[in-house]
């Protein structure tokens, strides 16, 4: 089976695991997205709130484990992560189509804004694990974040870095080289993800292009990994 149909049926596979259990912690996703897509320009939005929403969604994907530093503080460390996301000058990121991550300028956004990310929280890391640090911070959470915020990128996780390396479609390592191997894979594929992207719904909201290539190599790599066992 060539790459985009195993990516198709892996696809399906996934949203059968969400339709089956209505409260699978696979919806976390949809939750958090919905949130903030729905909080962006409102100059109300609740902060505590979305930080709520968005520490739930990364404990659901493993970001709380008994190892994480974010386990020993509380929601609210995410609030100026929260602030700095709904920021306007982000607006265009926000569930942004693969040909426009080619735009220079929306590059240049994705990387500020990651770097606010790596910087924000390694401190806390660092506050957490004082003399214990010795890595730079894990490329998993800051994906995570964007993935379940903005949409903009696939989450770097285990099972997703596997799915892509098995398939040779990109690096495991993020980057933005290995995100325009992930944009060249969808355009070359469009026709035949599209068709499937549009049956799909976050609430009244369509399913983005990221989140598609996200759902369909992690359920590659989950599948790999199960193979393996």
């Amino acid at each position: 089976m060539n790459t985009i149909d195993l990516v198709i049926k892996a696809v399906d596979s996934y949203m059968n695991q969400i339709k089956s259990v209505p409260n699978d912690r696979l919806r976390s996703w949809e939750h958090c997205y919905k949130a903030f897509h729905d909080a962006r320009g409102n100059k109300t939005a609740d902060y505590d709130y979305l930080s709520l929403m968005l520490a739930f969604y990364l404990a659901s994907w493993g970001m709380y484990r008994g190892s994480s530093f974010l386990l020993q503080r509380d929601y609210k460390i995410h609030i100026p992560v929260v602030e700095e996301i709904l920021r306007s000058e982000y607006d265009s990121l926000l569930g942004i189509e693969c040909i426009r991550l080619r735009n220079s300028e929306e590059q240049e956004k994705l990387q500020d804004l990651c770097s606010f990310l790596t910087e924000y929280y390694d401190g806390i890391r660092k506050a957490v694990k004082t003399n214990d640090v010795k890595n730079k911070l894990s490329d998993t959470l800051i994906t995570k974040e964007l993935m379940g915020t903005l949409g903009c990128v696939p989450a770097y996780d285990r099972f997703f870095v596997e799915g892509v390396k098995d398939q040779s479609v990109t690096t495991g390592i993020y980057s933005l080289k290995s995100l325009m191997n992930i944009v060249d894979f969808y355009e070359a594929n469009q026709e035949q993800l599209e068709t499937i992207r549009r049956t799909l719904f976050v609430y009244d909201l369509p399913y983005l292009q990221m989140k598609l290539l996200d759902m369909g190599f992690w359920q590659i790599g989950f599948d790999r990994d199960s193979e393996k066992k």
